[in-house]
């Protein structure tokens, strides 16, 4: 008798082969999202500024990638781009512990690496979102998106302090290496996969047109549409949180660091909880309706913030509370919204469509963020993140005023016509 499951995905051999390069891959990530601002501080003495910097070069390429890239991904094979992303993800953050060890690193490097590496991961994204549903049948995309966010949520639990042990017994440039050597063993298991791709042909017109088709696409299905909606809320609403969390926790709270540390640390236990229970819930509730529940509680365990006062153990308890309940549910979420659209769109725009998905949410956080500071200064930390909390309540209305909200199943979402009339496949 077989110790190792046989139901599911567990026997399903190109899955394990993506599953194990995004379990490395996922690691290695958040390996270089410390190591490197690490690097710039203890290393070259950068100052808040070129800090802050170099986080806004590891994030603002994917507006403008994901729009540019989104036509062309839908047109080719998935499996050459992964690993292509991988390789080059390899050598740019390999660069970095190279020319630390010859004494010649600077800002510069730092920066050109955050800006491609993001420009990379970008497309190994839209293309990995496009890749699934080639990989899996349909009927095993919530299970496929479950067990990804779930090695993801661990990765985001334990991946920083993995990356400060690592730094602290072998330094910031070894980590990055080993960080570099993640890219690779990905690569190496994106290449095992044995799955027959079959790209689209090649569509007429100009490049923004056929970038133009993903949001066409989304706008045109009844059932796509109104997720596409509610996000862009939550990510206006996320926005909010993004930038106003930390002065609100240490200065209108009066907490520690390191107490808000080990706060937002409980994010990532409710996040790997959402992506290992939400698909059982969903069957007992129906979808619509376990959507719904899931998006009630992510959107509003934000109140719970608003409501903290002082640094005092009761405050200590909602922020905890925020973190556990709001990150499980947004997982759960995320998950089964991520399979609907996969599910109901057609398979030869799906690139155009993960890439609108990038766009919007880039672009919905970064709004979110920027309109936050000013509405502090009006309105007080707390009135602008009451602000931010009523927005991602609205997206509840907009889910709930749809036909999402009556499916029982994925199977029963009507698929998205083409642009040319014809229903996908």
């Amino acid at each position: 008798m077989s110790l190792w499951p046989d139901r599911g995905l567990w026997r399903h051999r190109d899955f394990l082969n993506l599953w194990a390069a995004q379990i490395v891959s996922a690691f290695g990530n958040r390996i270089t999202r410390t190591a490197l601002p690490a690097l710039a501080i203890v290393t070259l003495g950068a100052s808040d500024a070129e800090v802050a910097l170099l986080a806004a070069l590891g994030v603002a390429p994917a507006i403008v990638v994901s729009l540019a890239a989104s036509g062309f991904i839908d047109r080719i094979a998935k499996k050459p781009l992964l690993i292509a992303m991988d390789l080059a993800r390899f050598v740019l953050v390999a660069s970095v512990p190279i020319v630390a060890w010859v004494g010649g690193l600077g800002m510069l490097q730092l920066y050109g690496v955050a800006v491609l590496a993001c420009v990379a991961g970008t497309l190994f994204q839209i293309a990995d979102q496009a890749f699934l549903p080639v990989v899996v049948e349909k009927e095993h995309l919530v299970e496929g998106n479950s067990k990804l966010g779930a090695t993801d949520s661990i990765a985001e639990i334990a991946g920083p302090g993995i990356a400060g042990v690592l730094i602290a017994l072998v330094t910031a440039p070894v980590a990055v290496l080993l960080d570099a050597l993640s890219f690779l063993w990905s690569a190496l298991f994106v290449a095992r996969i044995r799955v027959v791709e079959t790209p689209s042909p090649r569509e007429p017109g100009r490049p923004l047109a056929r970038a133009a088709a993903g949001i066409h696409a989304i706008w045109a299905s009844r059932h796509v549409r109104p997720l596409f909606i509610a996000e862009m809320l939550g990510m206006l609403s996320w926005g909010f949180f993004a930038a106003l969390y930390m002065l609100f926790a240490l200065r209108e709270l009066g907490m520690d660091i390191a107490v808000v540390g080990v706060i937002i640390g409980f994010g990532g236990i409710g996040a790997f909880a959402g992506a290992l229970f939400g698909t059982w819930v969903t069957r007992a509730l129906g979808f619509g309706a376990a959507l719904l529940v899931f998006l009630v509680l992510n959107m509003g365990a934000g109140a719970f913030v608003a409501l903290a006062r002082g640094p005092g153990w009761d405050s200590i308890a909602l922020l905890v509370a925020h973190q556990l309940i709001g990150d499980c549910f947004a997982v759960a979420y995320a998950i089964q919204a991520r399979s609907l659209r996969q599910s109901a769109m057609p398979r030869k725009v799906l690139g155009r469509v993960a890439a609108a998905q990038v766009t919007m949410q880039a672009s919905m956080l970064t709004l979110g963020a920027l309109a936050a500071v000013p509405l502090a200064e009006w309105l007080g930390v707390r009135g602008a993140v009451w602000t931010g909390v009523l927005i991602g309540m609205a997206s509840i209305v907009v889910v709930l005023a749809s036909p999402v909200a009556r499916l029982r199943t994925i199977g029963e979402a009507v698929p998205a016509p083409l642009p040319d009339g014809t229903d996908g496949a």
